[in-house]
C-alpha cells in the first residue's frame, strides 16, 4: 500500500511521462465541466426509487438503462451497441423507402436466469460403502444453470487457493479434471492474524473474503472440476438448515413472517455458444466431512498449522473416495443490456474504455436496494466524464468507449459478455478504467477524501500522473495506491485483466449499508464522488491522446 506523495523527482518523472502539455486548455474546459451540481442531478434520479434497484433483467435496470442512453445522447456520445433493422411502413415501401440498418446505444445480453429444483442428490462412496445423503439434512448444493447427473472421484486440493505474487499454488501436483475437488474455506494462516501466513496472504477489504471465494471458484472451473466440496473447519453448516425454527424474521433493516425474499434466490448466467460447466458447489455438515477425511490421513487442525508454518501447498488424492451427484435446475431464459456510447479518435482502430455497473440488487417484498454507492455513483461517473471529454472540444487521439454494465451483481456478466464481443478487437483495447461504489467514507475517514486506486502493477505513470493533477488542479484528495498483480476481484475491471488488459479503478470507502436497502443518496459524499470523477477524467484525456 502506497501513498502519494509529491517530490521534486516524482514531478521530474511525470515530465517525461507523457503528459500533453500543450493541451491545457482541453484539460481546463473537460475539468470545469464536472461540476458537483451535475453529479448530483444525476445520481438523484438513477438512485431513485422509480429505477426499482436495477436489478439485473427487472423492470427498473430498463428504466434506467434508458436514461443512461438518453444521458449519453444529450451529451453529443455515438451510439456503440448493437445493430437494429428499420422497416419503414407499407405506405412508404410503396414510395421506396427501403429498410435500413442502425445502431443502437444498447448491447443486448441474453442470460439463464435459475435455482435449485425440487431433487437434489448426493452419496458419498467411502471405501467400498454408500452413503446416501438428504438434501437440507447433511448437505446443500448451488447446481449449475443446467440440470446434471455426475459421479468422480474426490482430490484435496487445501484451501483451492493460488496467489501468483507469492508462488503459492494449492492445484500444483494434483489433476483434478473431471474431479471433484474437496477444499477448506479461507487461505493459509486466515485463522491466526499473528501468523506470517496471514500477513502474506490476507486479501484486503471488508468484502475481500467473499470475492476470494468467488476466485476459487473460478480457478477450480478453469481447472476442469466438475464439482466443489466446501469444508468449514470448526463450523457446523448444518446449523443453517433447521426446519422447525417458529421466530420471525428479523434483522438490521427487516422483521417479518417470512423470509425477505431478494434476487439472490436466483442466479444467472450467459448461455454462450456451448455447454459451460461451471462446478457444483456442494456444502455439507459436520459428519460427512469427518466420513470424507476418514482413512487420509487429514485431520484439518493439524493440516492448516502445517500449511500455515510452512506455507506450502499439500494436496492429494482421497484415495477410495467418490460422490455421486444429480441436480435438477429451474431456469428461464431472460434479456438485460448494456450502454455503450462511444467518442471516435482520430485513431478508430485503438480504444480505451470507461466501465462502471449500473446493476443493483433490485426491489422485493417492498423494499428496494437503491444502491446509491454500488454502483449508481460509478455509472454517474461513467457518464459525467463523457460530459467532461466532449467539452473539450477536441477529438481524441484514441477511441474512447463509455460502458454501463448489467449484472456485476450477478457475476461480472455484462464486462465479461464485452469483453468476448468487444467494440474493436481486444487487443486493441489499449487501457480500462473502472468505477465501482466512489461516493462514500470509510468509519476512519475523519477528513471525507480518502480513495483508493488500485492498477495494474508497472503502470507506475499513473501514480506519478496523479500526483501532477491533484496539485495542478487543486484537488481534496487523499489516494492509497496499490499495485496488483491479480487479475480476479469481484468488479468488472477482472474480466479485462484476464485479457491482458492494463487497467486502474477507484473505490471511495466500504460502509454499513453496502448490499442493503439503506444504501441511499442522503448518506453520499457528493464533493468526494466529484473530485473522484475529476481526476479519472483528467487520467483519461491524458491516455487517450499518448
Amino acid at each position: 500500500m502506497k501513498k502519494i506523495i509529491l517530490t521534486s523527482s516524482l514531478l521530474l518523472a511525470f515530465l517525461f511521462s507523457g503528459y500533453c502539455q500543450d493541451d491545457s486548455s482541453a484539460y481546463n474546459k473537460g475539468f470545469e465541466a464536472i461540476t458537483l451540481q451535475a453529479v448530483k442531478g444525476q445520481l438523484d434520479f438513477l438512485a431513485s426509487d422509480w429505477t426499482e434497484g436495477r436489478g439485473t433483467g427487472m423492470r427498473g435496470e430498463y428504466i434506467a438503462s434508458d436514461y443512461i442512453s438518453s444521458i449519453f445522447s444529450v451529451y453529443g456520445l455515438e451510439p456503440g451497441g448493437d445493430e437494429k433493422w428499420h422497416y419503414p411502413p407499407w405506405q412508404e415501401r410503396m414510395k421506396g423507402a427501403k429498410a435500413y440498418k442502425y445502431r443502437t446505444y444498447f448491447q443486448e445480453v441474453d442470460l439463464i436466469k435459475f435455482k435449485a429444483g425440487d431433487k437434489q442428490v448426493f452419496s458419498l462412496n467411502s471405501d467400498g460403502t454408500e452413503f446416501a445423503f438428504n438434501y437440507h439434512t447433511d448437505f446443500s448444493l448451488r447446481p449449475g444453470s443446467i440440470a446434471r447427473r455426475i459421479e468422480a472421484p474426490l482430490v484435496f486440493v487445501g484451501y483451492g487457493y493460488v496467489n501468483e505474487d507469492e508462488k503459492y499454488d494449492d492445484y500444483k501436483g494434483v489433476d483434478v479434471n473431471g474431479k471433484v475437488v474437496v477444499r477448506l474455506a479461507g487461505y493459509p494462516g486466515y485463522n491466526d492474524t499473528a501468523s506470517n501466513a496471514y500477513k502474506r496472504f490476507h486479501p484486503e477489504g471488508r468484502y475481500s473474503l467473499y470475492y476470494l471465494r468467488q476466485a476459487k471458484d473460478e480457478i477450480a472451473e478453469e481447472k476442469g472440476a466438475l464439482g466443489i466440496i466446501e469444508i468449514y473447519p470448526g463450523s457446523d453448516l448444518s446449523g443453517g438448515w433447521v426446519s422447525n425454527i417458529p421466530f420471525r424474521q428479523n434483522d438490521r433493516f427487516y422483521e417479518g413472517e417470512k423470509e425477505l425474499n431478494t434476487i439472490s434466490e436466483y442466479s444467472y448466467s450467459i448461455p454462450g455458444d456451448s455447454m459451460r460447466m461451471q462446478p457444483i458447489r456442494v456444502d455439507v455438515s459436520k459428519r460427512v466431512a469427518y466420513e470424507i477425511f476418514k482413512g487420509s490421513g487429514i485431520e484439518t487442525e493439524s493440516w492448516e498449522a502445517r500449511v500455515k508454518e510452512k506455507m506450502k501447498p499439500d494436496s492429494k488424492v482421497l484415495k477410495g473416495k467418490s460422490v455421486r451427484i444429480e441436480t435438477s435446475v429451474e431456469s428461464e431464459l431472460i434479456r438485460a443490456r448494456n450502454v455503450i456510447g462511444v467518442i471516435p479518435g482520430k485513431d478508430t482502430t485503438k480504444a480505451i474504455v470507461i466501465g462502471a455497473h449500473y446493476d443493483h440488487l433490485g426491489m422485493f417484498d417492498g423494499y428496494i436496494w437503491n444502491g446509491a454507492d454500488d454502483n449508481a455513483s460509478g455509472t454517474v461517473g461513467v457518464m459525467t466524464i463523457a460530459k467532461a471529454c466532449l467539452a473539450t472540444g477536441e477529438k481524441p487521439e484514441k477511441t474512447i468507449v463509455f460502458a454501463a454494465w448489467t449484472g456485476e451483481e450477478r457475476g461480472l456478466l455484462g464486462s465479461r459478455y464485452f469483453v468476448e464481443h468487444p467494440w474493436v478487437p481486444i487487443e486493441n483495447i489499449t487501457f480500462h478504467l473502472n468505477y465501482d461504489m466512489i461516493s462514500r467514507d470509510d468509519d476512519n475517514d475523519s477528513l471525507k477524501n480518502q480513495c483508493r486506486m488500485t492498477y495494474t502493477a508497472g503502470e507506475d505513470f499513473l501514480e506519478e500522473n496523479a500526483a501532477h493533477f491533484l496539485q495542478q488542479y487543486k484537488i481534496n484528495l487523499d489516494v492509497t495506491n496499490r499495485p496488483t498483480t491479480s487479475k480476479g476481484g469481484g468488479s468488472d475491471h477482472s474480466p479485462f485483466a484476464r485479457k491482458d488488459v492494463p487497467f486502474f479503478y477507484f473505490m471511495a470507502g466500504f460502509h454499513k449499508e453496502y448490499h442493503s436497502p439503506k444504501d441511499e443518496t442522503e448518506l453520499v459524499n457528493y464533493q468526494k464522488m466529484t473530485d473522484i470523477i475529476r481526476l479519472g477524467f483528467l487520467h483519461i484525456w491524458t491516455i487517450a491522446n499518448n
